[in-house]
C-alpha cells in the first residue's frame, strides 16, 4: 500500500510506527482525540490503556465521568482530558457549593499532574425534550464555571456541553443550517455564556446513521471520505466531498444565523461500527477502517472544512474500545478501535504493544470518587443508536433532501 495514496506524504507532523514488524505507516500526533467509554467488564486497567492511546497518536481523551483511576493513571503523560458531568447531576450542580465540591474533588485534585482542560456539563441535553433538563443546563454550567473561578482554575479549565445534531432544524445545504426553532430561546443564552468564557461548541456527528437509514440512496464513498465527485452547495458555491464536513459547516451556519459566527465547533463524537445486526447496513470492519482511517488522514493534513478552511479540526473519535455491556443493537458494542485485550479491531496504521491488555483487568464501570462526589453518568454516556438514533438521523439531513443530494452524486 502506497503512503501517497492516502496523502500521508503531505503530513509533516506525523510519526512513523512499526506495524507487525514490517510496515511503516504515519499517524497524526497533535490533533487526534478519542472517547474513552467504559461500559464494559473486561477492559484493561487505565495504566495499560496509556500505550494504546499513544499508539494512535491521540493527545486528547474525552471521559464521560471523572474516573479517579483513569485521571491518576494518566498523570504526567501530557494527554489532555475532557471530563464529563452527567445529565442526572444537573439539578444538583445548580447549587454553587455542590458544584465547587465536585470541581475540587474531581478536577482540582488531579491538577496539574493530569491535564484536565475542559468539563462538559450534560450530554445532548436539549434533544431529550425534557423541560427540567433544559432549564437546569445553563445554571449548572454557570455554577461549575463559578466554582472554577473561585478555585483559580477558570483560565486553564473550560466549561461546555455536548449536543446532538438533532438541535438543527435544517442542515442541507450546509449554508442553510439553522437551529430548531423550539430550542433557540434555550440555546442562545448558552451560546452567549460560552462566548463570554471562551469555550468551544461541542457536537456529536455520525454520518453512519445517514447511510444505515438509506443505504440504497446514500453514497457510501461520500460518507467514508472516499473519492467522489462531491456535492455543490448552491448557497455558498462550496463543494463538499464528505458528509461530516457538510454537517460541521451546517453547524457553523446555524451559529452564524443566531449571531455567533466566531464560536469554534469541536466534534466531540464521531465514528463507525465494525459490526452490526442484519438490519445495520454498512457496519463492517472494512468500512470502519475507511471512515476512521480517512478521517485521521484529513486531520493529519491540517485542512479545515470548506466553510472554515483555516480552522483546526478538533475531532474526538468514538471510541477507544468495544464495550460489551452497552445495551441496544450489536453496533453499540462495536465502535471501538481496540478489542478489550488491546489488539486492534482493524489496522489503521498504528503500532500495537503486545503486552498491552495482558495482566489484570480492572473494573471498568463506575469508579469511586473522592468525598463521595458523583463520577459516572448513566444518562450522560448515551447510547448512540436506539433512543438517540432518531436524533442523529434527524440532525444530519432529512430523507427527502438526502435523495436530492445523492442523486447529484451518481
Amino acid at each position: 500500500m502506497e503512503l501517497r495514496r492516502f496523502g500521508f506524504d503531505q503530513c509533516s507532523s506525523c510519526i512513523l510506527f512499526l506495524v507487525s514488524g514490517l510496515l511503516l505507516l504515519p499517524v497524526m500526533v497533535s490533533s487526534v482525540g478519542v472517547n474513552y467509554g467504559q461500559i464494559a467488564n473486561n477492559l484493561p486497567t487505565p495504566e495499560n490503556v496509556i500505550p494504546l492511546v499513544k499508539s494512535i497518536g491521540a493527545t486528547k481523551v474525552k471521559l464521560y465521568d471523572a474516573s479517579p483511576k483513569v485521571l491518576r493513571a494518566f498523570a504526567n503523560t501530557s494527554v489532555e482530558f475532557i471530563v464529563g458531568l452527567g445529565n442526572e447531576y444537573l439539578a444538583k450542580m445548580k447549587n454553587t457549593a455542590c458544584a465547587q465540591e465536585w470541581v475540587k474533588n474531581n478536577v482540582q485534585a488531579y491538577l496539574p499532574g493530569t491535564k484536565i482542560t475542559s468539563i462538559f456539563v450534560g450530554n445532548e441535553v436539549l434533544t431529550f425534550n425534557d423541560t427540567s433538563l433544559n432549564d437546569n443546563l445553563l445554571p449548572a454550567m454557570q455554577s461549575v464555571h463559578t466554582a472554577l473561578v473561585n478555585l483559580g482554575l477558570d483560565k486553564q479549565v473550560a466549561v461546555t456541553t455536548a449536543h446532538s445534531l438533532a438541535i438543527l432544524e435544517t442542515s442541507y445545504p450546509p449554508s442553510a443550517g439553522v437551529f430548531r426553532r423550539d430550542l433557540v430561546d434555550c440555546l442562545v443564552p448558552i451560546l452567549d455564556f460560552q462566548v463570554k468564557i471562551g469555550s468551544p461548541f461541542l457536537i456529536n456527528a455520525y454520518p453512519y446513521f445517514a447511510y444505515k437509514a438509506n443505504p440504497k440512496q446514500v453514497s457510501l464513498d461520500f460518507v467514508l471520505f472516499q473519492p467522489n465527485q462531491g456535492v455543490l452547495d448552491p448557497g455558498s458555491n462550496l463543494r463538499y466531498d464528505n458528509m461530516l464536513f457538510a454537517q460541521i459547516d451546517a453547524v457553523y451556519s446555524a451559529l452564524d444565523a443566531v449571531g455567533y459566527k466566531k464560536l469554534p465547533v469541536h466534534i466531540s463524537e464521531t465514528g463507525w461500527p465494525s459490526k452490526g445486526d442484519d438490519d445495520e447496513a454498512g457496519a463492517t470492519p472494512e468500512n470502519a477502517k475507511k471512515y476512521n482511517g480517512n478521517l485521521l488522514k484529513y486531520i493529519c493534513q491540517k485542512k479545515g472544512t470548506p466553510l472554515r478552511p483555516s480552522s483546526d479540526l478538533n475531532i474526538y473519535v468514538f471510541a477507544l474500545f468495544n464495550e460489551n455491556m452497552k445495551p441496544g443493537p450489536t453496533s453499540e458494542r462495536n465502535y471501538g478501535l481496540f478489542k478489550p485485550d488491546g489488539t486492534p479491531v482493524y489496522q489503521l496504521g498504528f503500532s500495537h504493544t503486545d503486552d498491552v491488555g495482558n495482566g489484570t483487568h480492572g473494573n471498568s464501570g463506575a469508579q469511586p470518587s473522592p468525598s463521595g462526589s458523583p463520577t459516572t453518568s448513566s444518562t450522560g454516556y448515551l447510547a448512540i443508536s436506539s433512543a438517540t438514533e432518531r436524533s442523529h438521523w434527524l440532525g444530519s439531513f432529512s430523507a427527502s433532501l438526502f435523495l436530492m443530494l445523492f442523486k447529484l452524486l451518481h
